[in-house]
């Protein structure tokens, strides 16, 4: 008699490197994905961008892109004859086990040993003016980026500019939707540049803004507190200009989430001078932090506690003088003045 363990699906399996999950789940795009998916699947065989494309239905450009990615990560590398192989397989490897074959213990070792040297570059990767040429020409969606980007900033978009947009798309991974609205927004708050635009890019990227719901969402806080910021800067008297990221946290917390009136930050403001002699947003937040602590929410509140601070103060600085005649008088000094 004979015994069979049924595992099912379970039966046909390939490792998959810790590096894929752990670094690049977020950056890799479908294709990419996608197409490193495959090449696992056929472990130990020399694969083609040709074989790739048929079994992805996408073209041999986007196949190209995508294996680009993973070869600059070190988890894929190109075979003498040019096909593409998982980093640290021979290239004379055997072919992979049929389906129903166990898979060996020692083979999922592989791709594994791998991952520790995968490290993604320090700043995106951008493609040359060549490929960006050709991703335009074979994408719809690509060429319909660059159009409506030329028309949302209002100008021709240079090499640079496009091998950035493109670089946003396939190396972020911000669908398309996204990045125009990024540079709507960018536009309207007058930074069209395209050095600030990658900035806020990576940012999108790092914070997971890949849809519209998201990118909605990101730009209706962010214009929430440049106009949060526009409160205090005129509550202050301060010249119009870019606040730096902590005054804007500051302004956000002080307008948006304590709710305080544009006299509360003044009188945060005079309180702070009278203080320090000059103007600290730090100080300010500690005046505004503790009337939020404390209940005390509009100026009359703030005056009130103000005068009754001033009143004991007063209270004991008479009783103070009181106390230091009393001294005085018991210490008879006053008794070489009597006759």
């Amino acid at each position: 008699m004979s015994y069979l363990l049924q595992l099912g699906a379970w039966n046909s399996v390939f490792a998959v490197p810790t590096a894929l999950v752990d670094r690049h789940l977020k950056l890799a795009g479908a294709v990419q994905l996608k197409a490193l998916l495959w090449v696992l699947r056929h472990g130990g065989e020399a694969v083609g961008e040709e074989a790739l494309s048929a079994a992805l239905g996408v073209s041999k450009a986007d196949v190209a892109d995508a294996m680009l990615y993973w070869q600059e990560c070190g988890l894929i590398v190109k075979s003498e004859s040019g096909e593409l192989v998982p980093a640290g397989k021979p290239e004379d490897a055997p072919a992979a086990q049929p389906p129903a074959a166990a898979p060996k213990p020692e083979q999922p070792a592989a791709p594994q040993s791998a991952a520790p040297s995968a490290v993604l570059p320090q700043r995106p990767q951008k493609p040359d003016p060549a490929f960006v040429a050709s991703r335009i020409a074979e994408s719809s969606e690509i060429a319909m980026l660059m159009q409506e980007s030329q028309t949302i900033l209002g100008r021709l978009i240079n090499n640079g500019d496009s091998s950035t947009l493109l670089m946003m798309h396939d190396y972020l991974g911000l669908p398309t939707d996204v990045i125009l609205m990024l540079l709507q927004y960018t536009v309207s708050v007058g930074k069209s540049n395209m050095r600030y635009i990658e900035k806020v890019a990576i940012n999108w990227a790092d914070e997971e803004i890949n849809t519209h719901e998201k990118a909605e969402e990101k730009i209706r806080r962010l214009n929430e507190s440049t106009r949060a910021w526009g409160v205090v800067e005129q509550a202050l008297g301060i010249s119009r200009r870019s606040p730096t990221k902590q005054e804007t946290e500051l302004a956000s917390r002080w307008i948006l989430e304590w709710r305080f009136t544009p006299d509360m930050i003044r009188e945060a403001y005079e309180r702070c001078v009278d203080q320090t002699g000059k103007l600290s947003l730090r100080y300010m937040d500690k005046i505004l932090e503790r009337w939020q602590r404390e209940g005390i929410l509009s100026l009359d509140a703030a005056r009130r506690e103000q005068e009754q601070k001033n009143a004991a103060r007063r209270e004991q600085d008479q009783s103070r003088i009181s106390y230091d005649i009393d001294s005085f008088e018991r210490s008879g000094a006053f008794d070489s003045f009597s006759t």
